[in-house]
């Protein structure tokens, strides 16, 4: 509103119907980024490489990392199996640096790294999927990975297991670390 318009709306005792009626700006907020509820510890070598052969992965493949980090995972298994993956990071920082390592590794046509909650992601498309969570994660991931997965899809999480109501079907252990295996089966 021009200050002479205002001006002529005091003069004439209509200042506060126009102020009244003037739309005040409308302010948004941006809310910072999801926290992730995992700190990013990358899985050693030995630990990638056993965890994908546990899998029994294969070119026909589709790798997803749910908690992705550098992408050390679905770009392993592009580069040794042929395999296609998906890494899901909630970070858009280890997104950025998975994406840019895939490139480095000349893997970057067999995979993608995309910043999404592990929670609410699509992971429909997975006939393998890795994790290296908590145990509290793992446990309340498990009904998704039951709902969303096809039958055949094998899951392999390092350290922590599913809780007792899903036990392994096979368990490893390279060097400190512990894995375990799973299968979707028909409901």
């Amino acid at each position: 509103m021009s200050q002479t318009v205002l001006a002529a709306a005091l003069a004439t005792g209509l200042g506060f119907v126009l102020l009244h009626h003037v739309p005040a700006p409308a302010v948004f907020a941006q809310s910072p980024p999801p926290a992730p509820d995992v700190v990013f510890v990358p899985t050693p070598q030995a630990v990638v490489d056993a965890m994908l052969d546990l899998a029994q992965v294969t070119r026909g493949d589709v790798v997803f990392d749910l908690g992705s980090g550098d992408g050390r995972i679905v770009i392993t298994a592009a580069k040794k199996y042929g395999a296609r993956g998906v890494g899901i990071e909630i970070d858009p920082a280890l997104v950025k640096k998975a994406t840019d390592n895939a490139a480095a590794a000349g893997v970057s046509d067999r995979v993608r790294f995309v910043t999404q909650n592990l929670f609410s992601a699509d992971i429909s498309e997975a006939t393998v999927v890795t994790l290296y969570l908590l145990q509290s994660i793992n446990e309340r991931v498990r009904p998704k990975l039951v709902r969303e997965l096809k039958p055949g899809t094998r899951v392999v999480s390092h350290v922590f297991n599913m809780g007792p109501e899903w036990p392994p079907e096979q368990t490893r252990i390279v060097g400190p670390s512990r894995l375990f295996v799973w299968t979707i089966h028909a409901p």
